[in-house]
Order: C-alpha cells, then sequence, then structure tokens
C-alpha cells in the first residue's frame, strides 16, 4: 500500500517574533499538498531557534520533501542555515526552495548543493505535482510548470505554469500554526490586525518589480463569496478586528471592485492596501462611498518618482500630477496614503534625488498626513524579469561608482553580504556616492522627525511632537545635512520606520 507524501514547509526567520503575520504562502501550500498528501509548517518568526526545530521536527516524522519559502535580503541567511543542516542530516532528503528569490534568481539558487529544486512564481500545482513525482524516473519532472532542476550538471528550466486562484471552499489551515490568534498584531490599524490576500498578480509590467517579474502582468481576484468567507473566519472566529492585505495591488479595474468593496463595507474591518494613483482616480463617487463604509484607513501608493520621463522608462503607467491629486483625494475621504519613492537612480542620480526631495514637499503642502516611504532605486537585473519582457527595450548597463559594470551575485551566499541584503532592501546601491547617501538619510531623518508616522503606537506623544518641533526649523529652510540634534534624540524616542518595519 503505497503512503502519501509527507511535507514539511518552512518559513525562514524574517522578523521579529512580535512582528510575525500569517506565513500565507505556506498555508496555501499546505492546502494545496493536503489534498494529496499531509505537510507541517514550521514558522521561523515564531519559533526561533529554527534549525534545531528543524531537525528535531525531521527526526520525530517521516517527510518525503522539505519546502523552503525565500525571499531575498535579510531572510537569506537563515535559508541558507537550515537548508545546509538538512544536507547535512538528511541528505537524501529533497529540499525544494520557492517564493521571490528562487523565482527571480533562479540559476543561482540551484548553483547550492544544498537546494534540489526550485519553483518559479505560484506553488500550489507544482509543488504537489513535484512531490508526487519523486522518486520516479526523471522524465516524471518534465512536465511539471514552473520547475526548475537539476540533471546531472544540468539546471533545467520547465515552461512557466498559468497562475489560477483556485477555491476549494474551505479556509486556510490556520490550526497548523499552532493558536493563530497569535499572529493578530497591535497597529494603528487595530488591536488585532490580521495580514490576508485576496487577488494575486498585478496586470502592471514595471520594469523594476519583483512581482511584475514573478507573474508578468496578470492578476487574478477571488469571487466575493471566497472573500466574505475568509475574512468572516478572521473577524468571527479568530477575532481580528482589522485587515491588512498583502493583495500586490488591491484596487484593480472598478467594475472588479464593486463586489469586494461591497464585503468589505459589510464586514466594516479597518484595513490597509496596495494601491494605484490611477485606480484610486477613477472610482466613481459611488464606490467611494463603500470605501469609506469599509473604513479603509491607509493605502500604500507607488509614486515612485516625480519625473514623468523615468516613470515611463519603468513602464509605471501613472503620471506625477496623478500622485499629487491621489493625495487630495484621499484627504477628502478620510484616507491617508502612504507614497513611496524611488530616489537616486543610476542615471541623473543626484538631479533625481533633488527634485523627488521636493516633490515630497508639494505632497505634504497638499496633503499633510500623507505618509512618505523613500528607497533607493534598486533594478533588477535583466536576467531576474519574467520571461515575456526580457530583451524587449534595451537596458542601459548598471555601472558602479566608478564605471565598473555591477555584477549581480552568482550564489546564495554571496547575497548575504551587507551590500547586497542593502541592494535587496533598496537601502543602498553601488552607485551612491559617500556623499549622497548620507543626504539621503538626513533628509529623511528630517522628514520622519517633522512628521513621525501615524503606524507608530509605541512612541509617547510627547515625544513624537517634541522631535515634530525640533525638527520644523530643519524642514522649513532645507537644512538636511548633519542633523546631529535629531539623531541624538532618536536614540532615545526610536521612531518607527514603516520601509524597515511595515505595520
Amino acid at each position: 500500500m503505497n503512503r502519501t507524501p509527507h511535507t514539511l514547509l518552512i518559513n525562514p526567520t524574517i522578523t521579529s517574533r512580535s512582528s510575525a503575520r500569517f506565513p500565507l504562502s505556506l498555508l496555501h501550500l499546505s492546502a494545496a499538498l493536503d489534498r494529496q498528501g499531509s505537510s507541517e509548517i514550521l514558522d521561523g518568526n515564531i519559533d526561533r531557534d529554527l534549525v534545531n526545530e528543524t531537525l528535531r521536527r525531521m527526526e520525530q516524522g517521516k517527510f518525503d520533501a522539505v519546502g523552503i519559502s525565500v525571499m531575498g535580503g535579510p531572510q537569506m541567511a537563515p535559508s541558507i542555515e537550515v537548508s545546509q543542516a538538512l544536507r547535512k542530516h538528511f541528505p537524501s532528503v529533497p529540499i525544494i526552495w520557492g517564493g521571490y528569490f528562487p523565482t527571480l534568481y533562479t540559476d543561482t539558487a540551484l548553483a547550492a548543493p544544498y537546494v534540489d529544486y526550485a519553483i518559479r512564481g505560484q506553488g500550489e500545482e507544482s509543488l504537489p505535482e513535484l512531490v508526487a513525482a519523486l522518486g520516479k524516473p526523471e522524465h516524471a519532472l518534465a512536465n511539471i510548470g514552473g520547475l526548475s532542476w537539476k540533471s546531472g550538471d544540468t539546471i533545467v528550466h520547465n515552461p512557466s505554469r498559468r497562475i489560477s486562484l483556485g477555491d476549494t471552499g474551505l479556509v486556510l489551515p490556520y490550526d497548523k500554526l499552532g493558536d493563530p490568534r497569535r499572529y493578530l498584531a497591535s497597529t494603528f490599524l487595530g488591536r488585532r490586525t490580521a495580514a490576508h490576500q485576496a487577488a494575486i498578480g498585478c496586470r502592471f509590467r514595471c520594469t523594476f518589480c519583483g512581482v511584475a517579474a514573478m507573474f508578468g502582468g496578470t492578476t487574478i481576484l477571488p469571487a466575493a463569496t471566497r472573500l466574505e468567507r475568509e475574512l468572516s473566519y478572521l473577524k468571527y472566529e479568530l477575532g481580528a478586528d482589522s485587515i491588512q492585505f498583502f493583495d500586490h495591488n488591491f484596487f484593480d479595474r472598478e467594475e472588479d471592485m464593486i463586489p469586494l468593496l461591497e464585503v468589505m463595507a459589510k464586514l466594516e474591518l479597518p484595513w490597509w492596501c496596495y494601491a494605484r494613483s490611477d485606480a484610486l482616480l477613477k472610482l466613481s463617487e459611488s464606490s467611494w462611498k463603500l470605501v469609506r463604509k469599509s473604513r479603509l484607513k491607509m493605502a500604500y501608493i507607488g509614486a515612485e518618482s516625480p519625473s514623468g520621463q523615468m516613470l515611463k522608462e519603468i513602464r509605471k503607467g501613472t503620471r506625477p500630477d496623478q500622485t499629487l491629486q491621489v493625495a487630495e483625494l484621499c484627504r477628502r475621504h478620510g484616507v491617508v496614503p502612504e507614497l513611496s519613492f524611488m530616489v537616486a537612480p543610476p542615471q541623473n542620480t543626484e538631479d533625481e534625488t533633488a527634485q523627488t526631495f521636493e516633490f515630497i514637499r508639494e505632497l505634504k503642502r497638499i496633503n499633510p498626513e500623507s505618509e512618505i516611504i523613500v528607497y533607493i532605486y534598486t533594478p533588477l537585473p535583466e536576467s531576474s524579469r519574467h520571461e515575456k519582457d526580457r530583451g524587449k527595450r534595451a537596458s542601459t548597463p548598471l555601472l558602479d561608482l566608478n564605471g565598473e559594470p555591477v555584477v549581480f551575485p552568482r550564489t546564495p551566499e554571496e547575497w548575504t553580504q551587507p551590500q547586497w541584503v542593502n541592494y535587496a532592501c533598496h537601502a543602498d546601491a553601488p552607485w551612491l556616492s559617500d556623499k549622497l547617501r548620507q543626504h539621503i538619510r538626513d533628509f529623511v531623518t528630517v522628514l520622519r522627525c517633522r512628521f513621525p508616522t501615524v503606524q507608530d503606537l509605541r512612541s509617547p506623544p510627547w515625544a513624537k511632537r517634541s522631535l515634530s518641533a525640533m525638527a520644523a526649523w530643519r524642514y522649513r529652510h532645507r537644512r538636511y545635512d548633519r542633523p546631529w540634534e535629531l539623531n541624538l534624540a532618536n536614540r532615545l524616542v526610536k521612531l518607527r520606520m514603516p520601509q524597515v518595519s511595515g505595520l
């Protein structure tokens, strides 16, 4: 009698325990695996001794494979550590990497001796098919969409798989996380904020975006019945009082959004989501009425740049004037716009940065409640773009500060080096001078002290008011450089930085 496959799914540590949110990708994978087998979930954000806990689980139960969800940046080192431990102590168990990093850097992931398979993009169909094919002749792997694998010394990339949003009629297996209520966090949205993802993908093709690279300009929205079932479980069974949507872009075409907004208006759970300025500007007044009733509190909007030319080059599809308009629109409807910008691009680095700083000041004049997130522009290498977009338009080679071509890491270990962790986190780039790097940090310090984020629940109100007053003269007179007094005060107050910690 054949035994059904048993899979261990691992989310390597990336946050503090207090910042842990539902590992949604693993919950979806677990639900898919359990149709023809069984699975367990190990979340390194909760189980802090990840390697020893992994080895303990492996010793207790017979697993046919281990799937590891891997992001770039700070999650690389724990991903490598747990993979190496598995290879050392359980050398015959296949190790499968999936998620953002192996999708964008597939050959780099498979260059590691501790990675046997990589799943590109969505894994709910590919992973169960792979687990079922393990131990069978090699040709059984050939028809698994989205799979990359090693055949001797050769890496084989199977054709990509179309994304889908299947619905079993059930909620996700939250019980596999132990007590799922420990993932409900106190945020500015509510005392018990739950993370949730309704739609997947994004129909836009921004050249810098990992979502576009993973999904190739495709998005799928859920049925309203599914959204209501899932959110009702979070609200009535787990006690969630607010929702942070991890959708790659929540607002899409208005006619498709109305049924979803009606569900949100019915449940009245304060919420946060990603959005686009053009989508919000196209909403009718009746849809905005639903938005207000649903209690949307904040929308994260990728403004990116005040340069129309740059927005065109990165295929953003929006205009600078729309960013200004959406700041005013959100003000009228009581929604806080959280606007992100990418400064210091490889070309016109200093001029683009200076223009962005002035544009941010204009936004704050239009809507002082606007939240501003500043990142360094760190584009994806050509090889990481979606296959539909590679080579379509000539891209200017990336050069470092010395005019030499930027060479991206070729192994997972190289991606753990500080400069590449910072690159993956949009915190630094090889073409930045020390002077500009410091100038950006100083501007951000003055800005966040002058306008402390509403998301900061830890710092006492008197401290935030004091820092705002201290920073007022610098902000008014554009005296950003060397804000020593603000840096000193920040050591005591430690204002929250949304670009680092999110909600």
